[in-house]
């Protein structure tokens, strides 16, 4: 189990959207509601919960490290005008 930053995998990305698998599936009609996983694949639904929960996005760090400051420099700027 990973635990930390995601990394962004643009390969993975792409096989996810492109697959035979899911290109059937989706043409027949037979698409699941969100949630069934755990009906359909309980292990692998326990996993990306806990991943999930565990992880956080790869852009955080950088919202955190220029929207705050840049935040805080627009209020004030707009209080000493």
């Amino acid at each position: 189990m990973k635990f930390g930053f995601r990394i962004p995998n643009l390969n993975k990305r792409i096989a996810a959207r492109t697959s035979v698998k899911r290109m059937i599936r989706h043409n027949l009609g037979f698409k699941a509601p969100r949630g069934i996983g755990w009906i359909t694949y309980p292990k692998k639904a326990l996993y990306n919960k806990v991943y999930n929960k565990t992880s956080s996005g790869c852009l955080v760090n950088l919202v955190f490290l220029f929207g705050v400051p840049i935040l805080f420099l627009i209020i004030v700027c707009k209080i000493f005008i």
